[in-house]
This record gives C-alpha cells, structure tokens and sequence, in this order.
C-alpha cells in the first residue's frame, strides 16, 4: 500500500496539481494559527517636548483609521495597532503633528517640536496654573523680558501700554503708586476701582512686599470667567504676580543694578521778571506790595526743582538640593524725586525653600518677605499752587536770610520756604510669612494647604518749625502716628487631574477664610516748642497743654471677616473641545445682616477649531480657537466694616458737673439690606496664529454689566439718623473691544524683529442711578474745584445716559469786540459777565476711546534694541490749573503764565472754569528706548552679562496745555488737571544684568 501512495505521488500529472492543493488545504489549515500569531499588536511609549518634559493631552491616532487615544499627565500612552504596515500620527496644540511607521516596534517614544510657543505658555490662574492653549477666559502674560524698563518701585507700572483694556496712568511722584483701570470704571466710590492683586498665589497681598526685579512673570485675568474664582474681589480683574524661584537642577546667582537720571520733562511757562514787568508796563500798571519787586527774575519751578539721581541694585541666589529648592534675594531702591527733598528709599528682602518627602508625595514650602520703606515728601497742594503764581520779581530771601514772604497774603507763600519749614515723612514696613503643604493623595489628586499672616506698619511724621507759613504763631508744631494693620489667610483646596482616553478632567474644591484689622494704633497733633531742634521726635518736650491744642486721631479700629467656599470644573475632550464653570460663595462681616453671603457663578467654553478634521488640509492657520464665557464677580473695595451699621462718634461739646465732655452722636445709618456690587461679564474671544505661528494674535469682546452700586443716597432725617445712607442701587455698562497681534516680520540667522500691537477701546454709560427705594435726582454734581467766585461751582455731573468723568462747564464764546470772555447762558444769550451754576452745559468726558501701544524688538548678534510707544484717544482733559493762573489782572500780585500774554488786561472773567479750558487729551509718547549688549565673557563663574542704556518718557506728541497729558481717569472725578499734578520726568538708565 505504501509503494502504491509512493508511485502515485511520483506520478508527474498528479505531481503537477495534487501537490499544490494539499499546499494550500495545509495552508488553509494554518490560517487560524497564523492569524493568531499576527494578532493587533499594543505599542506603549512617551511623549516629550524639546526640553524632555512630558507632554499630557496629546493625540495618538493610528493613521487612516478611528483608532486614537491621548497621552496622560506624564505623556504616556499606549495604544494597539493592527498587523502590517502600521503609523502613529502624534497630534497637539501648539506643536507640529508627527508621522512614526510602527514596523516591528512594541516601544516607541518621540519629541514633538514646538510650533507656537505663545500657546503653550504657562498661565497663572486662580488656585493652579493651565497652558494657554487649554484656557478659555481672557488673560494676558507677560514676562520679565517683555516688562517696561523704568525707574519705578511699582510692578503694575512694568505692564503700562503692554496689555489691551489696561489702563495704567502714573505721577513723576516717587511716593506715589499709578492708578489701575482695567475694561473702564465700574464702581461710584474712589478707591475702588482697583485690580485684586495676587502675588505667589497669596490673595490680596501689598504690592509694596514685591520689588518689580524680582517678579519673572505678570497675568492679567480681565474677564469674570477667569477671575470669578476670587468671588467678591474680582470685579475690577486680577492680578497674577509671580516671583523668582529656584528651578530642580539649577544653582544661579544674578545681581542687576542700574543708576538712572531724572529730570522734569515740561513745565509751565510762566513769565519771568522782566517779562512780568513789561506786560504790566503796557497796560498802565505796576505792582502791588512792597514784596513783589526786588529786581529779581526768579524762575520758581527750577528753585524747587532738582536733577534726580536714583539707582536699584538687586541681588538673588537660587540653588537646588536633592528635592529641596530655596532661594534669597534682597533689593535697593533708591528714588531721588525731581521736586527737592521728595525721596523713596525702599529694602525688599525674600527667603523660600521648598523640600519634598515620601518618594515626592509631600511637598512643603515656606517664604518670608521683608520691606521697609522710608517717604520723604513735600505739601503738595501748597508747593504746586505757590510755585506758580508766587512772584518772580521777587528773591528768594531777603538781605537778612529770612525768606521773601509776607504772611499776610495768606496762603501765599514763598516755595522754597515751604519745603524748607515743613517735613513730611512717612515710614511703611510689610512683612509676609506664608507656608504651604501639598500632599499628592492618589494619582492625579492633591490637596494643598495654605497659611499667610501679613503686617503693614504706618508711621507718619509732620513738622511746621517756627518759620513756616502753614503753622503760623504755632512756635512748631508737630504730628506723630502709628498704625498697624493685619491680615490672616486661610487656603484649603484639592486639584483632581484625570485622563480617561479622549477625555481630560481638573476639578478643584476649596475652602477659604480671611481676616483683616485695620486702624490699630494712635496718632496726636501738638505745637509750642522752645526750639526746633527735636522737631517731631519728641513731643512731650512741646508745650501744647499750655495752648490746649494737643489733639488725637479719630481712629477706627475695625476687623473684617470673609469665608468662602469654591468649585471649579474643566473639562477637555480631544483637546478640541474646552468647557469650565466654577462657583464661589462669600460671606462677609462688611455687610448688612440680610445680604452677608454672595454666589458667583462662572461657564464658559473653548473650541479649537484647527483641531477638526475640515481643517485638516488648510494651510493658513497654526492655531484657531474660539472662547465665549460668562460670569459674575464682586467688589466690595472702599468702605470699611462698619459701614452697614450705625456708628457713634464724638460731635461737639457739652457742659456737665463742671466738665465738657465730648458728646457722641450716630454718624452712619444701620442698612441691614447692604451687599456686594455685582459685575456680569460676557466675553467672546478668538486666538489665532498663522504664517508658522510668524503672526499669532487674539481679538475679544465684552460686556461688563455693574449692578447694586454703592453710593451715599440722600435720606430724610424724619426717619433716619443721618441725612445719607450708603445703599446699593444703579448701574454701570462698560462694553468694548481688544486686539493684540505678535508678528515677527523678519527672522535670519542673525537679526530677528519682534513686534506687538495692543489695542482697546472701551465705552462707559451709568445706565441708572435709581431704584424703586431710592430715587436719585437728575444729577449729582461733583468736582468743586473753586477758585475766586466759583467756590459753588460744579464742573462734572453723574447723570443717567452719560459716562463718569462727564464734565458740565459753561460754554466759552469767544471774546467781544472789547477782548472780554463771552458765555453762552441756558436760555441761548451771549453775556460778557459770570454765567449762573443753571447755565452749566454737558461738555464731554473724561472718558478714553481708545489705548495703545506697540513694542519692538530687534536682536542682531549681541545686540538687542527696543522701542515701546503708547497712546490714549478720545477723552478730555480739564486744564483747570491754566484756567485759574489765566488771570490778567492778578498779574499785580501773583505771576501769569505766558498764555496770558494774549488776553485783554481789562477781561475780568478769562481766568473762569468754562469749556474753553477743556482740552483733547490725544497723545503718542515714546515711552522706552533700550539699547543692550550680551558680552561673551571668558570668565568661567560668569554665565551672562549683558549691560543696557535705557532712555524713559523721551518725547511726547500732544495738542494738550498742560504739564502732561497723563492724567489719572480712576475714581468719581477723573481728568481734572487741578494745580496738584507731579510733573512726568524724562530718565536715562545705565544698568546691567549679571548671572554667576
């Protein structure tokens, strides 16, 4: 049988079919084993950035089909691929996609290129930090490289013209911090127009506890979906200042000095002493006392004006140990004012350390913080006014030393005695102690527990010696005060950060509890000295008993309390579509019994829409996302803890048992009713970025809708204590636009240009100032600025249908035929005499149309060059300092300024506060100039150096009269220019910047 099936498979027919059949039967019969041994293969690997970070939320999809998951918080993945030819496509925001043929890899891990390194910058956010190409709300970054470089002791006034919607206006004054305004004014009470400011994740810390050399990073949070988290603080924006810290790996030390000279950047030209005489001359007049004519041409401005020298020296050192970072740094900063004796000397000094336990599962840190500053100011208000009008004709002193100044005149008084006689100094001490403990529970759960104590001390110290003009007959007189102010906070939250295939969530839950006393401490006025020698630093050595003028500060001692709870949810699906919501609750104890606790609710969403498959194959845009989110945020700046209630306070004197006692009397009326102002903001926003991310930029638009204002409303006295009850009622609308747009027109090898353009425009319109409790009348008139004749004069309105800073003035018509100031009255007459307070018309605001600003940036080699220019459109400006020195027949006894020299002697009314004083307030300032060198050193323990002349403030383009065209636009009566405005000052800084 054998030889049989032998001969038959030997046969060459049967050899030619049967042999490939059983082939392939056998061959069917193995398919199964076969497919077993080429099943789905699963791939694991990792994903990282350029720097070999982990890289979470990235698309890992098997080509050509709808296979894809997205790596996890330490950018791992793993994923099964069919057999055969197989790719992986790596997709993410931000970066370039990626193609990896799999072959017979079973591991594969990959770096993904930046593409638009704006979009994966990290934000500060309240309670973490997020990429921003995950953030849906509307926050802008900048960084230390990007600040301005100006002599200030303020971090706010590095962001100036640098962010869309921020306005930011500043004094030359070295003692003075700028005013903040972001999106419009949106409250009634000075003061409170302020952002909420947090440094190093401490809400509501003093921005004197941050010296501006040591800040990395500033975020800007506009919109109520970003800044609803802080509750009822955040009505006005937040602030995100964060600080240098030591990095794992990395032991640095900088110091970054600069000297910086200041001078006056414009003046008022007033006539000199010859010019004085000879206006006079022709007019047939002469002057008036036996003062006013020594011969002399006295320029005051120059006599109480000075080159300022300032300089900053900052010294830091950062190292890493195992898991323990820490860090120190002490700054010196030294701001010589231009007006003589003005000074701010200020030491900042910071420690950090930071050391995790348990394989990194705890993480605790600890910072202090130190800064003592020392004010030397001048009286303003006396100083600004005299150093105008006083005399030029006259000396400075007389033969005898004494200064030229008669007393008698009131407060007429020679400039240079008033910063002689008079001092004014302050002294501010901040201290900041904050510990936290972070504790990772579960993978991708952490709680984090954070404690602060904040101290501010205030010590103010006055002294008029014998001499002065504002303390005459006193003999010296002489103020001292002490206050301490305190405040407590409590952080409690957990952060959930999970990643289920296409689905990302962060959840955070929190608990806050804060508390504030203020007023802590005591202050008295006495004067009679023997001599001036003490001046204010002994008072017990005055005689004020014997004169019985020892008198105390009305101090109120007061402790506010706020308890919050928080929630916030993101949620992100393929990293195309983004969701968040979160709520906060306040309580307060700053609020009436029926109104303590406050909700506010905050959603918004985020669709990236390069991330969908329709635009796949375009090849215009990098980046593309829409945001829309609405919310509700707070604000209860600018009163203090007892306003709801009613409070006693001494008023006048009564006789009793052969006493007078001092008689208490209500002051406030009790409002059970009083609560938070709110502020509903909706936000519609687009990032884009095209050109390979060579022009990127984004655009929003906004609603911010303010409710329940605060505001003092008349009362009858028939029911209540006193004839104003402060109350919620009104409304606010601010609505606008932003645009920011980053380009780098040109970028080789050796030269690259930078450029930004930032712009807002923004209108303002209080809706309502009444409600169904309160009816307001048709306006409130504000701004009694006085002058002779006008002390019952108004000069702005608050009025339905109209923006703040609104001004009502009478309307100037020209000169007669006789060169006498024309008016037009209300019932449509032109009268060449004073206008009644019922002929006030609406004659603009102060209101800005839009903010501007463009910055450039040139790197060449070891060169870097930069220009920043800024500029404001659309509002006005009431020069009322021109108005009331435009006065020609005050020329006998006070100086004119040389706009005067146009005027008719005889006009009696040119010197009134009318439209003709209102002024455009357009202008283009060249802002900064920085011109650096990087020197490649050959001095090992050197990393970098790189030195810089920075020029401030160079020039100024404006149609405007005045000092300068910057004027602060915060609180109820903004764009006044009133005899009180520290002039602007132009700096060269020579600086550098070091790092061992």
């Amino acid at each position: 049988m054998r030889k049989k099936i032998m001969r038959f498979f030997c046969f060459p027919l049967v050899r030619k079919t049967t042999l490939p059949m059983l082939a392939a039967l056998m061959l069917l019969m193995a398919l199964p084993a076969l497919a077993f041994q080429q099943q789905d293969r699963t791939i694991k690997g990792k994903v990282t950035d350029e720097n070999n970070a982990p890289l979470p939320s990235v698309s890992v999809t098997v080509r050509g089909t709808n296979k894809s998951v997205t790596t996890d918080e330490s950018g791992n993945f793993e994923i099964t691929v069919p057999s055969g030819k197989a790719f992986l496509q790596f997709s993410a925001v931000s970066y370039v996609t990626k193609d990896i043929s799999v072959g017979n890899q079973t591991s594969i891990n990959t770096k993904l290129t930046l593409q638009s390194k704006q979009l994966s910058d990290v934000v500060v956010v309240g309670y973490g930090k997020s990429s921003k190409r995950n953030i849906t709300g509307s926050i802008t970054s900048i960084n230390n490289e990007n600040f301005n470089q100006v002599v200030t002791g303020s971090p706010t006034q590095l962001l100036q013209g640098k962010v869309a919607g921020l306005n930011i206006a500043r004094s030359g004054d070295p003692n003075k911090t700028p005013s903040v305004i972001l999106r419009g004014p949106s409250t009634l009470r000075d003061g409170a127009n302020e952002p909420f400011y947090v440094i190093d994740g401490v809400p509501g810390a003093n921005l004197e506890l941050v010296a501006p050399t040591d800040i990395v990073s500033i975020d800007v949070l506009k919109d109520a979906s970003s800044t609803a988290i802080y509750g009822a603080r955040a009505a006005n924006g937040v602030i995100m200042i964060t600080t240098r810290r030591a990095k794992q790996g990395q032991t640095m030390l900088s110091y970054n000095p600069y000297v910086a000279i200041e001078t006056i950047s414009n003046k008022i030209d007033m006539l000199s002493g010859d010019e004085l005489r000879d206006y006079l001359g022709k007019n047939g007049q002469s002057l008036v006392s036996q003062y006013n004519d020594s011969g002399a041409n006295t320029n005051w401005q120059d006599e109480v004006m000075r080159t300022g020298v300032s300089h900053n020296h900052n010294l830091a050192f950062n190292g890493a140990q195992g898991n323990t970072l820490y860090g120190a740094s002490i700054n010196y900063f030294d701001n010589q004012g231009i007006v003589k004796t003005t000074n701010l000397k200020r030491v900042v000094a910071r420690g950090n350390i930071e050391t995790k336990f348990f394989d990194e599962r705890l993480r605790l840190a600890f910072s202090a913080t130190n800064s003592t500053a020392k004010h030397h100011d001048v009286d303003q208000g006396a100083l600004f006014g005299n150093m105008l009008t006083y005399m030029p004709t006259v000396k400075v002193r007389r033969p005898d030393g004494s200064f030229t100044e008669d007393f008698s005149r009131g407060g007429y008084l020679n400039p240079v005695g008033i910063i002689t006689n008079n001092l004014f100094d302050y002294k501010e001490e901040n201290t900041l102690l904050n510990g936290l403990a972070e504790v990772r529970i579960l993978k991708g759960l952490t709680y984090t527990l954070s404690l602060s104590q904040q101290k501010q001390r205030l010590d103010s110290s006055f002294y008029n010696n014998a001499y002065s003009g504002q303390a005459v007959g006193a003999n010296g007189r002489a103020h001292r005060g002490s206050y301490e102010n305190t405040k407590q906070v409590i952080e409690s939250y957990f952060n959930y950060d999970k990643t289920y295939g296409d689905h990302n969530f962060k959840l955070l839950a929190g608990y806050s509890w804060q508390q504030d006393r203020t007023g802590d401490g005591f202050g008295a006025n006495t004067q009679y000295y023997t001599n001036d020698l003490l001046n204010y630093n002994n008072l017990a050595v005055s005689n004020g008993v014997v004169t019985g003028t020892i008198k105390f500060d009305n101090n109120i001692i007061s402790t506010l309390r706020l308890i919050s709870y928080y929630a916030r949810v993101n949620y992100q699906f393929r990293d195309r579509y983004l969701f968040q919501a979160s709520l906060r609750k306040d309580g307060s104890s700053a609020f009436g019994n029926n109104n303590r606790w406050g909700y506010f609710p905050t959603v918004s969403a985020g669709w990236r829409i390069t991330q969908e498959s329709f635009m796949a194959d375009q090849k215009i845009f990098d980046d593309l996302k829409l945001r829309a989110g609405y919310g509700v945020s707070g604000n209860s700046l600018g009163f203090d803890a007892f306003t709801a209630i009613t409070r006693y306070d001494a008023s006048g004197r009564f006789y009793n048992n052969g006493l007078y006692l001092n008689g208490l009397l209500p002051v406030t009326n009790e409002n059970p009713d009083l609560k938070w102002e709110s502020t509903a903001m909706t936000n519609i926003g687009l990032d884009f970025s095209v050109l390979k991310n060579r022009i990127s930029g984004s655009i929003d638009y906004y609603i911010k809708n303010t409710s329940d204002l605060i505001f003092g409303y008349q009362v009858p006295n028939t029911v209540y204590f006193t004839s104003t009850m402060t109350a919620n009622v009104g409304k606010v609308k601010n609505t606008g636009v932003e645009v920011n747009i980053n380009a780098t027109p040109v970028q080789t090898k050796a030269f690259t240009w930078n450029t930004t353009l930032n712009a807002s425009h923004n209108k303002n319109e209080v809706v309502s100032l009444s409600n169904g409790r309160f009816q307001a009348p048709d306006y409130y008139p504000l701004a009694y600025l006085g002058g002779k004749g006008q002390s019952g004069n108004w000069s702005q309105v608050l009025v339905q249908g109209q923006p703040l800073g609104t001004f009502s003035l009478w309307h100037y018509m020209g000169k007669n035929d006789a060169g006498t100031s024309t008016f037009l009255t209300a019932d449509g007459k032109t009268i060449a005499s004073q206008p009644l307070t019922t002929d006030l018309m609406i004659a603009g605001n102060a209101q800005p149309k839009m903010l501007f600003g463009w910055n450039n940036t040139f790197t060449y080699k070891n060169f870097d060059l930069n220009f920043f220019l800024r500029g404001v459109t659309g509002n006005k400006i009431l020069n009322n300092t021109l108005a009331q020195l435009n006065s020609p027949a005050d020329s006998k006894n006070n100086n004119v300024p040389k706009f005067t020299l146009g005027e008719a002697f005889i006009d009696a009314f040119a010197y009134l506060t009318s439209d003709r004083f209102l002024e455009k307030g357009d202008y283009i300032r060249m802002d900064n100039a920085t011109l650096g060198y990087s020197i490649k050193t050959k001095v090992k323990a050197i990393s970098k150096l790189r030195v810089y002349v920075s020029g401030n403030n160079l020039f100024t383009i404006t149609g405007y009269r005045g000092i300068d065209p910057e004027i602060n636009i915060a609180g109820l009566t903004p764009g006044i220019d009133s005899k009180n405005f520290y002039p602007k000052t132009r700096s060269i800084i020579f600086g550098a910047n070091i790092v061992f």
